[in-house]
Order: structure tokens, then C-alpha cells, then sequence
């Protein structure tokens, strides 16, 4: 296995051990969504630990290979809500080398179902048992099932969200941009619903595949590079990136943007040493081009990951700017000083899944 890959997955086992469980307000029991905050007010409580799945290992379409964990999801759900809640899907990087995104869910779990959200905890096929498009058939699949069964678990169908970090951060952006692409919905599971959303969060996305190793942060080793022919990359289209430049562009996020596309928030460190920080920006800069309401927060200090640290850990946020661009007049706000916390990510959430407009 070549270096880039390693890298990756030490990196990314790191993050998922590496921290306590993120902070979440206490409140949210059913009795109708709690109000959203400004963006960027202090977040709630800490909850003691992370929940364990309402309902765990339900499988979204059969496994593929059979007894893989690619088609697979856990559903955290409320206690004791009163009507259907708004559900956000979290889909974990590894580079698209492993089928277990769902297993980091519960850090996101642990700051939503309090609010009267469900979190879905997604998982996809590796790269190792199928190649792009696959990955992005499987989570609109995963969509998919979440709306033909959303009565059964009390969801709400219509107002749907979306987050990831890395590769799932990809997963993410693709999911967000090709929800009027016909041509992307493959055939896994379910069919004859929507696979779009309503919201997206994007922590450190990789999106042009062919420009990784231009923007990185150094000279890259020969045999480390993202241009490589066993890198993360070339491993998901299935050849050396850049001799099949047109697959790669197929899996790029910003290809298919469209007026269809729902609010979109990416988060990038400048410090990211494995997914260039002009990865994402590119992507915000590609919406703000087709004004699209979009927010990039740029975070100079912050390296690639953990994703809960962008929201708590000062030392990441120092420095951080937020920039955005709003549908409606194509009005576009530049960079300005900002510090994001879980409050950012919550309020956001509110304001394009239930309407909540930045109140106290």
C-alpha cells in the first residue's frame, strides 16, 4: 500500500478515538423544535457520553458484496417526539477505503437528538468493493430509504440534512449537487423517491481530484502523490487520475451545480497536509459563481481534522474567517473574522430544515 493511503488511515483512526463526545444543549424533548440561536453563540451542555444507536445495522439495500457493512445504517432517534423531526445524515471519511462511515455518528447524535433531530449514521462501499459512482448511489440510496420509511421511524420526509468530513465530506457534496442529476441515481435499493436534501455540511472535501497535488501544502513524494496510481483517488475511479481525466471530473461536486442545489456550508483548515485547502474552497467558490446560497469557513491554523474540532478547540479556530453568498440577489459577504462552534453548524441546520431564522 502506497504512503498517501497509510497516511490516510492513521490519520483518520486517530480522529475517531481522539476526542470526547461533542457538546449539545439539553433541551429538545418532543414538545416541537427548540429555537435556534444566532450563529455562532455559545453551545449547550456536554451530554456524559454518546448514544448508542435507536435502531442499529438496518440495512438500506442488500449487502453488496454479501456480508460487507456498505449498505448499512444506524438510526438515532428523539425521545419522545411529538411529530416527525427532521432527520441529518452522517456519512465518516477514510479515504473511501473502508464501508464503515456510520460508526462516528454518535458524536453528531449526541448534539442533535437533544434538539429534536434524527442522525443517521450512513455507511457506503469502499473503494475496494466497488468504484465511483457506486459510493454516491449508495448514499442516495441510503436518501432514498430514509423517505420510504420515514413515517415508520417518525421522520420527516421533506427536510432532510447531510454532513460528513474527508471523503464523506465528498459524499457529502455529491449528494448535495446531484439531487436533479437522474443520471447519478444508480440502482441500489429503493426507488421512485427523491434522493435530494435540503442542507449540507462539508468539513475538509476533496473535489478536483487533479489539482490535489498542485495546492498541496509541499512537494509531494512520488510515491505519496494524490496523481499516483494507487492514491485514495485513482482508487475510487479506478485508474491513475490523470490519465482519465474525464472520470475524474464525473466525480467532481462542482460539475453538476445547479439551481436545484440546497444551502451548502463547507469547512476547510489551511493546514490540511491530505486534502488541500483549496479543495473546498474551490467548491464555495464554484457556488458563489452560480449564487447559490453557500458559507465557506476557512480555518488557517486547522489541519485535517478532527472535524468536532473545528467547532471546540481554539487553538484550530484561531483565525478562522467565514465567507458567504446568498441566492436570493446573489448578495456575497467576504471573509470576515469568525469562530465557528457547534451553535454554527446547529443554527444553520435550523434555519434550512425547520425555517428557524437566527432567533432567540
Amino acid at each position: 500500500m502506497k504512503r498517501l493511503a497509510v497516511a490516510y488511515a492513521v490519520l483518520l483512526s486517530a480522529v475517531a478515538i481522539v476526542l470526547s463526545p461533542p457538546v449539545a444543549s439539553a433541551h429538545g424533548t418532543g414538545q416541537g423544535p427548540p429555537a435556534a440561536t444566532a450563529i455562532g453563540a455559545a453551545p449547550g451542555s456536554a451530554p456524559a457520553q454518546t448514544p448508542q444507536p435507536t435502531h442499529a445495522d438496518l440495512d438500506y439495500a442488500p449487502a453488496d458484496p454479501v456480508g460487507s457493512n456498505g449498505h448499512k445504517l444506524d438510526l438515532y432517534l428523539p425521545s419522545g417526539a411529538a411529530r416527525p423531526v427532521p432527520v441529518v445524515i452522517w456519512t465518516g471519511g477514510s479515504a473511501w477505503m473502508a464501508d464503515s462511515g456510520k460508526r462516528t455518528a454518535g458524536r453528531l447524535a449526541a448534539a442533535l437528538t437533544p434538539l429534536a433531530y434524527a442522525v443517521a449514521g450512513v455507511s457506503i462501499r469502499s473503494s475496494s468493493q466497488v468504484r465511483f459512482p457506486g459510493q454516491l448511489h449508495d448514499v442516495k440510496a441510503a436518501i432514498r430509504w430514509l423517505r420510504t420509511n420515514a413515517a415508520k421511524y417518525n421522520l420527516d420526509a421533506a427536510h432532510i440534512g447531510i454532513m460528513g468530513d474527508s471523503s464523506g465530506g465528498w459524499t457529502t457534496a455529491m449528494a448535495a449537487t446531484t439531487g436533479d442529476t437522474p443520471a447519478m441515481e444508480g440502482s441500489v435499493g429503493v426507488g421512485g423517491v427523491s434522493s435530494a436534501v435540503q442542507a449540507a455540511v462539508a468539513f475538509y472535501p476533496p473535489t478536483d481530484f487533479l489539482s490535489m497535488d498542485f495546492w498541496a501544502l509541499r512537494k509531494c513524494d512520488p510515491k505519496s502523490c494524490h496523481d499516483g496510481e494507487a492514491s485514495p483517488e485513482s482508487r475510487l475511479v479506478g485508474c491513475a487520475i490523470q490519465s482519465c481525466p474525464e472520470k475524474v471530473r464525473a466525480a467532481d461536486p462542482a460539475a453538476y451545480i445547479s439551481d436545484a442545489d440546497p444551502p451548502i456550508m463547507i469547512l476547510h483548515g489551511n493546514s490540511d497536509p491530505l486534502v488541500p485547502h483549496n479543495q473546498g474552497e474551490r467548491l464555495y467558490m464554484a457556488l458563489n459563481k452560480a449564487c447559490r446560497d453557500a458559507i465557506f469557513i476557512s480555518l488557517p491554523r486547522a489541519s485535517h481534522g478532527p472535524w468536532t474540532g473545528f467547532l471546540t478547540d481554539d487553538a484550530a479556530r484561531e483565525g478562522a474567517t467565514l465567507r458567504s453568498t446568498t441566492a436570493s440577489g446573489c448578495v456575497v459577504a467576504n471573509p470576515a473574522p469568525f469562530t465557528p462552534t457547534w451553535q454554527t453548524v446547529i443554527a444553520f441546520l435550523g434555519q434550512h430544515l425547520r425555517g428557524e431564522r437566527d432567533r432567540k
